[in-house]
């Protein structure tokens, strides 16, 4: 039978049973309004409450009780809190910036710190950990021509108190210092330069200026490294800078040619110089030496014919014919006085004939001649008649 069926015992039927019968085991739901009240006196009790007698009073009581002791542990969970937040650890590649009333305090290392919030500020930032800023955009160089120019800055914070105190925004400071810096070398610098060899000497303008501009405006940042990168033409212009860059390289290219022609030319030039100087200062020697000699000789024949004249200068006339004949392959010799006949000798053929003779056979006198009947003739017969026709 149910328990709500008529007739039914529906103090008996009831399934959460009597809640007024206080004997027997309760089955039913614990009261929430008695749950609320423990939980209120053990709060009470942990904050030092005392529990009040029964009736209306005692009630008033607890309940002014359970109500300081919610607002202590708010009290304890609010300080927790703070204490939480309050207490900070700095790594060793960091560093921390304490304002106090908004001045500045203090900057604080490595280890384990703590502030008092909210009358103190705290700004922690990694001071070792290299950064990078990277901007890519068209430029005007000095000849006028408009390249694109890709650009990296690589930096850190080198003053913590300059970083968070002076500029607002210091990083968006780098970014126009970059800008401003990196137009004002371009346009000091020829397209030739900038597309080619002179990219690093690009770099290193572009980081001394923008350290000095970051520097004046003391934004406690270093720049450790200025890279450009291949810089181009816009897309609309790039096959003509193709041109221009080929034909650059086939400029080059003749220019290594006639430099190695010219180091093939130049040293064998100079070589043949340096014969010819040689070979002029050979013969200068050779005519000094001769001159020396024939001015010593002529000394010593001055000193002979001052002794003997008459021979001298004989031997000075004999010595000349001699040398003068003997570059000559023919002789004419006159007859006596009184003869008109000539007497020829060929000489030409008499050197031909020695020439095929034995060496022992050079001594002697020389032969007659090949043609006619004429007699052989001695050196004392020309050196006789040599002498007559002088006189």
């Amino acid at each position: 039978m149910a328990w709500n069926e008529p007739g039914g015992n529906s103090n008996n039927q009831d399934p959460w049973g009597n809640r007024n019968n206080k004997g027997g085991n309760r089955q039913g739901p614990p009261d929430l309004d008695e749950a609320l009240r423990k939980l209120q006196n053990n709060i009470h009790d942990i904050f030092g409450g005392k529990k009040k007698g029964s009736g209306q009073g005692g009630g008033a009581n607890n309940r002014q009780g359970g109500g300081f002791g919610v607002i202590a542990l708010a009290l304890l969970v609010l300080g927790a809190f703070w204490l939480y937040n309050a207490i900070y650890v700095v790594d060793e590649q960091e560093q921390a910036v304490i304002l106090r009333f908004g001045k500045y305090h203090e900057t604080v290392g490595p280890g384990l710190n703590i502030y008092f919030p909210p009358i103190e500020s705290k700004f922690q930032h990694n001071v070792t950990r290299e950064r990078a800023y990277s901007r890519q955009g068209p430029m005007l160089t000095e000849d006028e021509n408009i390249i694109e120019v890709p650009l990296t800055v690589q930096y850190k914070i080198s003053n913590l108190q300059d970083f968070v105190l002076n500029v607002e925004g210091p990083e968006v400071s780098l970014q126009h210092a970059t800008e401003s810096a990196l137009r004002h070398v371009v346009g000091s610098t020829a397209m030739d330069q900038v597309l080619t060899e002179g990219r690093e000497l690009l770099a290193v303008d572009v980081k001394e200026r923008l350290q000095r501009f970051l520097d004046l405006y003391r934004t406690g940042i270093a720049v450790t490294q200025v890279n450009v990168q291949n810089a181009q033409a816009p897309r609309e212009v790039q096959e003509a800078f193709d041109d221009v860059i080929r034909a650059r390289e086939d400029e080059q290219r003749e220019k290594n040619n006639a430099e190695t022609y010219a180091n093939g030319v130049v040293p064998e030039a100079r070589g043949t110089a340096q014969r010819i100087l040689e070979e002029a200062n050979g013969y200068r020697d050779e005519v000094i030496a001769r001159a020396e000699g024939e001015a010593k000789r002529f000394s010593k024949l001055v000193a002979e014919y001052k002794k003997a004249p008459e021979v001298t200068r004989q031997r000075l006339y004999l010595e000349t014919m001699e040398e003068m004949y003997s570059n000559s392959s023919k002789v004419l010799l006159s007859g006596d006085k009184g003869q008109n006949s000539l007497m020829y000798l060929p000489l030409d053929k008499l050197m031909e004939g020695r020439s095929t003779v034995p060496a022992p056979a050079r001594t002697a006198e020389p032969a007659a001649a090949a043609t006619g009947s004429e007699a052989p003739v001695s050196t004392e017969t020309l050196s006789r008649t040599l002498r007559s026709r002088s006189r």
